[in-house]
């Protein structure tokens, strides 16, 4: 058994010289999954304090529990963070003095931004309560609604994005996709009061605008027309206004698509350009035929 073991690991190694392109081997460090995976639970308990832990919070350990936090996320996504530099200086050719210092600096600053982002996702958990009357409580939205996580991932993501750190935005915003099926890109701006009805199937693309107020429902694609690798700077997503709607399966695709401010888009829409302002825009086929098991010859028309 040794022996076959013995030669597995040979041919396997030797694929590695022979097929190049997914190896990282004598390369910089790359940030960790695992450490990333358990960074954004940290911030989720920093923002949402009681939901998260199994302990009780009160007035008495809240400034402990917060300090003791704050210090888990710096020591360990600073390092995370200065890797993340590491690599892409390396593909760069930039001069990689001062990175750790960089990186202290960048996490900082993010962590910084917590109370701006509690105060949004206050908002986002008001849109998700009065924009589902199924919703009984705030406590049940932040609880169980999966837009809440993405959203909120999003919001941290995008912070470390728009201060140009590699790798790791994308890596949070897969790590949520994969939980909640909404794939937000960490470069999308998004507005206040946002919610996502179900959520399911949803993308909003790198360089999408999402406007105040705005609520999406499962399977909508706020995606890209086919474009050359050389245009990836360009604006490529659709840009959103405030006060829209826009109902499941939806797909709206550009950069200079403008979905004009108070819109409804219906469901099952194609959309290329732009919309004005509170606009109604909506799928309507000739007709829909149903045919019934009691009498397989009668049709019904709406």
């Amino acid at each position: 058994m040794k022996q076959k073991i013995d030669k597995i690991v040979e041919k396997i190694v030797a694929s590695y010289q022979e097929i190049g392109g997914i190896n990282h081997i004598q390369g910089p460090n790359l940030p960790s999954q695992k450490s990333i995976m358990r960074i954004v639970n940290e911030f989720q308990s920093l923002v949402f304090p009681g939901y998260r832990e199994d302990e009780e919070i009160d007035k008495l350990n809240i400034k402990y529990v917060v300090g003791e936090k704050i210090t888990s996320i710096v020591r360990s996504l600073s390092p995370e963070v200065e890797k993340s530099i590491q690599y892409q200086n390396k593909l760069t050719g930039k001069n990689s003095s001062g990175v750790k210092e960089n990186a202290e600096k960048i996490v900082c600053e993010v962590v910084s931004a917590i109370p701006e982002i509690r105060r949004m996702i206050k908002l986002d958990v008001e849109a998700a309560f009065q924009g589902d009357p199924a919703a009984k409580s705030h406590e049940e939205v932040i609880l169980s609604y999966p837009c809440l996580e993405a959203i909120l991932v999003h919001r941290i993501a995008h912070e470390l994005w728009i201060r140009e750190v590699p790798l790791i935005p994308r890596m949070m915003s897969e790590y949520i996709h994969s939980k909640t099926g909404i794939d937000i890109h960490p470069g999308a701006t998004i507005g206040e009061y946002f919610f996502i009805d179900h959520g399911t199937g949803v993308v909003i693309g790198e360089t999408t605008k999402i406007g105040n107020n705005v609520k999406l429902y499962q399977g909508v694609t706020l995606g890209a027309l086919s474009v050359k690798k050389a245009e990836g700077d360009k604006k490529r997503h659709p840009t959103i206004e405030d006060n829209v709607t826009i109902y499941a399966g939806a797909t709206i695709l550009g950069g200079d698509t403008i979905i004009g401010e108070g819109s409804v888009v219906g469901g099952n829409v194609w959309i290329l350009t732009s919309v004005p302002p509170h606009s109604r825009i909506y799928y309507q086929p000739e007709h829909y035929v149903y045919k019934t098991s009691h009498d397989p010859v009668s049709d019904f028309q709406i």
